[in-house]
């Protein structure tokens, strides 16, 4: 698992990525999903720069989801890709 913090240092803004990898060896892909976590303007900011960067399109992310600490909201994209 790979974790990586980003921080936009022109907005004072800043959420986590994680990866995580699931495996399905019997079809060659793997699904590897992203999760965004931060403040919601954090996420938004983050979604919207890989957009731009052609990573993703904005609607391919889950809807903002809630998580325990008050003003948090988390956001994942599942993307397929195929293995040699």
């Amino acid at each position: 698992m790979t974790t990586n913090t980003l921080v936009d240092t022109s907005e004072s803004v800043s959420a986590s990525v994680e990866m995580r990898v699931c495996t399905d060896p019997d079809s060659g892909r793997e699904f590897v999903r992203m999760i965004v976590v931060g403040s919601p303007k954090g996420v938004v900011k983050i979604i919207h720069s890989l957009h731009v960067k052609r990573f993703a399109e904005v609607n391919e992310w889950s809807p903002p989801i809630s998580t325990k600490k008050p003003g948090e909201v988390m956001r994942i994209l599942i993307k397929k890709v195929f293995i040699d």
